[in-house]
């Protein structure tokens, strides 16, 4: 059973920071995709940071570039998203991701959950940061 378990969500003030962890299970690990994904109420889902797994190739959406890291830790199965300067607008629902296959040696990792194939998910975890 594929499972994908994030945790690290919590409420802080702006400027503050945050470390997201997923956790996955049930598939093999190692070279796919897997991003991070944010959603406010009201709001469309928004692809914020992809990592290949194996390779380690980021990507970032430019909203939080020079803010936002996230890192794999490939015996533990999990990814990491660190949250640093955090603002109120990144106040969401945060949802970690996994590609339905895996992917190519040389292929690029989208932030497009339908387009680039993101067929795992987990349940998410809120972040609240306040003024």
């Amino acid at each position: 059973q594929v499972r994908l378990v994030e945790s690290g969500g919590g409420s802080v003030q702006a400027g503050g920071s945050l470390t997201l962890s997923c956790t996955a299970s049930g598939f093999t690990f190692s070279s796919r995709c897997l991003a991070w994904f944010r959603q406010a109420p009201g709001k469309e889902r928004e692809g914020v940071a992809a990592i290949k797994i194996g390779r380690g190739n980021r990507y970032y959406a430019d909203s939080v570039k020079g803010r936002f890291t996230i890192s794999q830790d490939s015996a533990k199965n999990t990814v990491y998203l660190q949250l640093n300067s955090l603002k109120p607008e990144d106040t969401a629902m945060w949802y970690c991701a996994a590609t339905s296959a895996v992917v190519g040696y040389y292929a690029t990792c989208g932030l497009e959950p339908v387009m680039n194939d993101y067929g795992y998910w987990g349940q998410g975890t809120q972040v609240t940061v306040s003024s």
